[in-house]
C-alpha cells in the first residue's frame, strides 16, 4: 500500500522549451504591462496578462494546437509552474479566452502593442535608430460576418458602456499576397527594428486596405506617440508625391517605383562608368558587416525634387540582378514580338473603307509596341468584292447581272521590327533601381550605410514568413467575429516579439562570451535559431514527487544554453 500511495504521489509533466518561453515574456514584463493597460479584478483568477501569456506559450508551442484546443493545450503541462499560482488548464477555456481577446481589441490593439514593445526595448536595450515598416495579408477560410457581434455587445460591462468603440476589423477580399484572391483576408502592418528584427508596431486592417493609402499616416503616428529620431525605411509603397508631402520632418528611406517617369529616365540614362563600387570602410556610419551587403553593388548618387520634396536618390546597380534581368527582358522580347506578330497579321487582313481608317489603325497598333515598330509602312487599296444581296436600282439600269459589282477598301502592309533604341534603354536599365532618402548629408549616412539600411528589410520580411509558418496557428484563426481574429493577430505578434528578442538574446550572449552552440547540421555556431534551440528541449519534463519538483533531461548542454538565456529562463527549470 506505501508503495502505491508513493506511485500515486508521483506526476510527470512536459515542459521542454516552454520555460524559455515563460522567461523570455517574464524579462519582457508583458504580464505587469498589460494588467496595467486592460486593469484587473480581485475576482479574476487568472488575469489578462496571465491569459495573454498563456496564448503566447501555446502559440510558441509549434504543436499545431489551435486555440480552440486552448485548455487540452496545457493539459499534461506544468500549467501552474508557467502561468502563476492556482492557475489549472480548466481555468484556460474558451470563454476566459474570448473575453481577454475582447478586452484586448476594445483597449486598441495597436496601442497596447506598442506599450508592450516599448517596455520590452527597453527592458533588452534594443536599438531604435532604424525601424522597417512592410505589410501583408493573411488569408481566412470560411464566411466572415462584418457587422458588430450582438451578443458580445449585449455582454459589454456596464462601466465599459460609455467608452468609445474601436472600429471593427473588415474581413473581405482584397490584394493577397498569398496569391488566393479567392479568399477573405485581413492586412497587417508592421514594424520592426533593425536590431534584432524586434516589432515595435503592429495594426491589423481590413483586408482591402492599399498600402500606399496608409504607410505615411502610420510612420506619422508612430514618431508622434514615440518620438523616436529614427531612420523609417519601407518599399515603394511608401513613395508618392503625396505621401512624401506629408512626411516632412521625417527621415526615411524607400525605393522608388520605376513606373514614374523620372524614375525610369534616371535609371536608363545612366553610363555604365558612372556607377561607382561602394565601399564599406569610406563612413564610420557604415557597419561593419555592411561588406557582404554591399557586394556585387554600384552606386551613382543624384537629387530629386519629386513631388516638391528634396531628396537624395541612390540608383544602385546590382551584378546578380542584371543577369537575372537581363535574361527576363531577352524571354520577354520574344514573347512580346511572337504576341505583336500574331496581331499584326491580323491587322493586315483587315480590310477598311478609306485610307483615314487604315492609317489610324496603323497608328492605334503602334501605340501599343513597346519594344518595336512598324516598317515599310504601305497603305494598299484593294477591289473587294460587293455585299452580298440583290443589286439596287441604279445597278439594275445598268444592265449588270450577276451580283452586286466590286467595292474599293484598304490594307495594311508592314514589317515588325525590334525599335533598337529602346531595346538598348531597357538593357541599360536592367538590374538598376533607385533608393530615396530625405537626409540629404552624406555625412550623417553614408551612401553604402543607406543600402546597408535598406537590405536590413527582410529583418521585417523574416517576422512575415515566421507568422506564416505552417506551424504556427495563423492558419488556425477560427472565431468568426472580426474583432477577436483582430486580437488574435495581434498576440500573433507577440509570439513574434517574444521570439526575435529570444533569439537575440541568445546570439548577443554568446557572441559576448565567444562561445557557441551545437547547430543541427552537427556543426558550431554562434547564430542558433531560436527554433533549433526549441528543439533541442524536447523531452525535458517537471517530475514532481510528494510535492517537491525537479527536472529531467536537463543535461549539461541545455544547462548551458540557459545560462546564455538568464536567470529568468534558468528559474523555470529549478536553476539556482
Amino acid at each position: 500500500m506505501n508503495e502505491l500511495a508513493e506511485i500515486s504521489s508521483i506526476r510527470v509533466q512536459d515542459i521542454d522549451h516552454l520555460g524559455i518561453v515563460a522567461g523570455i515574456v517574464d524579462d519582457m514584463g508583458l504580464v505587469e504591462k498589460i494588467d496595467c493597460l486592460l486593469g484587473t479584478h480581485p475576482q479574476e483568477r487568472l488575469s489578462c496578462g496571465q491569459a495573454v501569456k498563456a496564448m503566447i506559450l501555446n502559440g510558441l508551442g509549434f504543436l499545431s494546437a489551435p486555440l480552440y484546443l486552448f485548455e487540452e493545450f496545457f493539459v499534461g503541462k506544468p500549467t501552474e509552474h508557467l502561468i502563476g499560482s492556482g492557475i489549472k488548464p480548466e481555468h484556460l477555456n474558451d470563454d476566459r479566452l474570448g473575453r481577454v481577446l475582447d478586452r484586448l481589441f476594445k483597449a486598441d490593439l495597436t496601442k497596447v502593442f506598442v506599450q508592450v514593445a516599448i517596455e520590452a526595448a527597453n527592458r533588452f536595450g534594443v536599438g531604435t535608430q532604424s525601424i522597417h515598416l512592410d505589410a501583408t495579408s493573411f488569408h481566412l477560410h470560411g464566411k466572415y460576418n462584418n457587422n458588430n457581434n450582438e451578443q458580445e455587445e449585449e455582454e459589454e460591462e456596464e462601466e465599459e458602456s460609455h467608452q468609445e468603440q474601436q472600429p471593427a476589423i473588415r474581413i473581405t477580399h482584397g490584394y493577397s499576397r498569398d496569391h488566393r484572391p479567392d479568399l477573405k483576408q485581413f492586412v497587417v502592418d508592421l514594424m520592426t527594428s533593425k536590431d534584432g528584427g524586434i516589432p515595435l508596431f503592429l495594426r491589423v486592417a481590413d483586408g482591402n486596405e492599399v498600402d500606399q493609402a496608409v504607410f505615411a499616416e502610420l510612420l506619422r503616428a508612430f514618431k508622434a506617440e514615440l518620438d523616436l529620431d529614427a531612420l523609417f525605411v519601407a518599399d515603394s509603397a511608401l513613395y508618392s508625391a503625396g505621401s512624401l508631402e506629408s512626411l516632412r520632418g521625417l527621415r526615411w528611406l524607400c525605393r522608388v517605383p520605376l513606373t514614374i517617369k523620372e524614375a525610369k529616365q534616371t535609371v536608363s540614362g545612366i553610363a555604365e562608368e558612372e556607377f561607382i563600387t561602394p565601399s564599406s570602410s569610406s563612413s564610420s556610419s557604415s557597419s561593419s558587416s555592411s561588406s557582404s551587403a554591399l557586394a556585387g553593388y554600384k552606386i551613382h548618387e543624384t537629387s530629386s525634387n519629386y513631388g516638391e520634396v528634396s531628396q537624395r536618390w541612390l540608383v544602385l546597380q546590382s551584378e546578380a540582378l542584371k543577369v537575372a534581368a537581363l535574361s527576363k527582358l531577352q524571354k520577354k522580347l520574344r514573347r512580346v514580338e511572337k504576341e505583336m506578330g500574331k496581331k499584326l497579321k491580323q491587322l493586315k487582313r483587315k480590310r477598311f473603307e478609306c485610307e483615314a481608317d487604315a492609317q489610324k489603325g496603323a497608328e492605334e497598333f503602334a501605340g501599343g509596341l513597346t519594344y518595336h515598330r512598324l516598317n515599310d509602312l504601305r497603305i494598299v487599296s484593294v477591289n473587294s468584292p460587293g455585299k452580298a444581296g440583290r443589286p439596287i436600282s441604279s445597278e439594275k439600269e445598268g444592265g449588270e447581272s450577276g451580283g452586286p459589282p466590286p467595292r474599293l477598301s484598304y490594307r495594311l502592309e508592314a514589317r515588325l521590327v525590334e525599335e533598337e533604341a529602346k531595346v538598348a534603354e531597357a538593357r541599360r536599365g536592367a538590374g538598376r533601381f533607385i533608393l530615396a532618402t530625405s537626409i540629404l548629408d552624406d555625412e550623417q549616412l553614408s551612401n553604402e550605410a543607406l543600402l546597408a539600411e535598406y537590405k536590413a528589410k527582410d529583418q521585417v520580411e523574416r517576422g512575415f514568413r515566421f507568422l506564416k509558418d505552417p506551424l504556427f496557428f495563423t492558419s488556425s484563426v477560427f472565431v468568426k467575429s472580426p474583432n477577436r481574429v483582430g486580437a488574435i493577430a495581434m498576440v500573433m505578434g507577440l509570439c513574434l516579439m517574444v521570439y526575435a528578442l529570444g533569439e537575440r538574446s541568445l546570439r548577443g550572449a554568446l557572441a559576448e562570451a565567444n562561445a557557441e552552440v551545437r547547430h543541427q547540421s552537427g556543426k558550431k555556431t554562434q547564430k542558433p535559431t531560436l527554433r533549433w534551440i526549441f528543439q533541442m528541449f524536447q523531452a525535458v519534463h517537471v517530475l514532481e514527487v510528494g510535492g517537491a519538483k525537479q527536472i529531467t533531461n536537463l543535461n549539461e548542454e541545455r544547462r548551458s544554453i540557459l545560462g546564455y538565456l538568464g536567470r529568468s529562463c534558468e528559474r523555470y527549470y529549478l536553476i539556482r
